[in-house]
């Protein structure tokens, strides 16, 4: 490895892969199954958030109110039901522009870490063919402390071997970018630069990044 470089962190829904529509509409199933609705819009509010919190959320804006238990058979319905629906998917299910960049860090021993929330990171990075790929991998599984908390990404950062000052964020959600702020990373907003104006850079998508801007990126 190139002493040099600096390591990636990427997020993982909405960065490498779209699983918010497959979230999307299994929150929703159970939604309509409570008796209500949510909308696109609410579940912007869910992107980069734990399963707990999205369940608490989601049963607020339904006003409803449910036991432990039910809470959990909730949780455990809804996951079920996401990931029969992720089951399917292939490395045709990277985001566009996601795949030149990982060849691009894997071909020069750039190393790169996963910092999710998901429980699924593993078997989702299996299925798109990448999982190995990662120098290391932290989910929803490794944490306590969700975003905006910078929990998941120094502990990436550790598991690089790496300073957090050394370390680039690749993140969609609001919550990621503070995340990545505060742990005093260098954070790049994929998506609307509206809402993670935050973010040290901003893309409106993985295409529009160019290699060479990489290049500079991770040799500063």
């Amino acid at each position: 490895m190139n002493q040099q470089s600096k390591g990636i962190i990427f997020d993982l829904d909405g960065v490498i892969v779209d699983t918010a529509k497959f979230h999307f509409l299994a929150w929703r199933k159970m939604s309509n199954n409570l008796g209500f609705d949510i909308t696109q819009e609410q579940n912007e509010d869910l992107k980069g958030v734990s399963r707990v919190l999205s369940l608490q959320r989601i049963l607020k804006w339904g006003n409803k109110t449910v036991s432990e238990e039910d809470f959990q058979r909730l949780m455990t319905e809804k996951n079920e039901d996401y990931l029969s629906q992720i089951s399917s998917m292939s490395e045709n299910d990277l985001l566009p522009g996601m795949g030149k960049i990982l060849d691009y860090l894997t071909q020069n021993n750039i190393p790169f870490a996963l910092g999710s929330a998901s429980k699924n990171a593993r078997p989702i990075l299996k299925s798109l063919k990448i999982y190995d790929r990662f120098a290391a991998i932290v989910d929803g599984n490794d944490v306590t402390k969700a975003k905006p908390d910078p929990e998941v990404f120094l502990i990436a950062a550790e598991k690089l071997n790496m300073k957090p000052e050394d370390c680039i964020v690749f993140e969609d959600a609001l919550a990621g970018i503070e995340a990545a702020n505060t742990a005093r990373m260098i954070s790049i907003g994929i998506g609307d630069k509206n809402v993670l104006q935050d973010a040290d850079y901003n893309f409106a998508d993985s295409t529009e990044i160019e290699i060479e801007f990489l290049e500079k990126l991770v040799r500063k």
